[in-house]
């Protein structure tokens, strides 16, 4: 217990993944990891700052937050630093009027996003999504622009539900990037401006959090 203490000495904040930390995605929702649920309802009732910090692209937030909270997790959408919402605000400040090569689910993010004439692409987990056709399309996008901009929601490798690995968007990410001759900007874990924007959120310092 000494231990602990000294090791939170000055901890003001924690960052919580969700998507194999707090539950395994899958049929029916997922499940929550044994403990996850009590471990969440602990740290929100110290005085620690908590933030769910998640590459999640296959729902909107308002949905991610609906299942966690059918799961038992006791959270909020203003606790959930999430890849797309963080995209819009690069969209929005860039002027790029996205090609979106994403999952149904998490469409609705991007409702009030100009898609005109796309001079750029964001892509997420599409999961069946991810067919030849729309690889194809998104590829077509950036060999026409001049400066052709790929946007991704992270870029994972793989990741676990219920019924076993699944293949993740970063897989995608390096063929475009490999098609295209370009280099991929990446929304969400693990850029260091996606974890500075959930440490922004919550009012605490790099050094303060866990």
């Amino acid at each position: 217990m000494a231990a602990w203490r000294e090791r939170l000495a000055g901890v003001r904040g924690v960052l919580l993944d969700i998507s194999g930390v707090l539950y395994d995605g899958g049929a029916g929702g997922g499940v929550p990891i044994a403990g996850s649920v009590e471990a969440v309802a602990r740290l929100k009732r110290s005085p620690l700052k908590v933030r769910l910090c998640t590459n999640e692209s296959q729902k909107s937030r308002r949905e991610l937050v609906g299942l966690l909270r059918r799961l038992g997790f006791n959270v909020s959408e203003g606790e959930v630093t999430a890849p797309a919402p963080a995209a819009c605000q690069i969209l929005r400040a860039r002027g790029l009027r996205p090609h979106l090569l994403i999952h149904e689910g998490v469409r609705s993010e991007f409702d009030q996003i100009d898609t005109s004439n796309p001079n750029c692409v964001v892509m997420g987990d599409a999961a069946e999504g991810f067919s030849f056709q729309n690889m194809n399309k998104a590829f077509q996008v950036l060999m026409e622009l001049e400066n052709p901009v790929l946007i991704s929601l992270g870029k994972g490798r793989y990741y676990k539900e219920t019924s076993g690995l699944m293949l993740d968007v970063g897989a995608y990410m390096k063929a475009l990037e490999y098609a295209c001759g370009i280099e991929a900007e990446v929304v969400g874990k693990p850029s260091p401006e996606f974890f500075k924007s959930a440490l922004q959120e919550m009012g605490v310092e790099a050094h303060q959090a866990q």
